[in-house]
């Protein structure tokens, strides 16, 4: 039962490695230019991707997200799904607040009923 003393050892996924912003956008730029070139982006994503340390089919979903977030493809933005993202969380606390608003009348009302 050592493993449950030490919560740190269960861990089951590694955590996901996080890129910088200039890495990603030096890596798409190469991306396109080696698509224009060569016509495909299939294998100029594995041989970029092996230069810079990067896996291939992560390149390929960058490509494919600044496709979408330039119009060249059909999808949503990165820019309208974190406002959607924003709108869904205030929705909520909204929902929220009119429960506890509810809640609170109607125990308000009941107490204005007492004699």
């Amino acid at each position: 039962m050592e493993v449950l003393d030490h919560p740190e050892r269960l861990r089951i996924m590694p955590a996901m490695k996080k890129y910088l912003p200039e890495l990603k956008e030096r890596a798409v730029r190469l991306l396109l230019v080696a698509r224009e070139d060569v016509g495909g982006a299939h294998g100029a994503s594995s041989r970029i991707g092996q230069q810079l340390g990067i896996p291939a089919d992560t390149l390929r979903k960058w490509l494919l997200r600044a496709d979408i977030d330039t119009g060249a493809r059909p999808g949503t933005t990165t820019e309208d799904a974190a406002r959607l993202l924003e709108l869904e969380r205030e929705n909520r606390e909204l929902r929220r607040a009119n429960a506890i608003l509810r809640s609170a009348s109607a125990f308000f009302a009941a107490e204005l009923d007492r004699p």
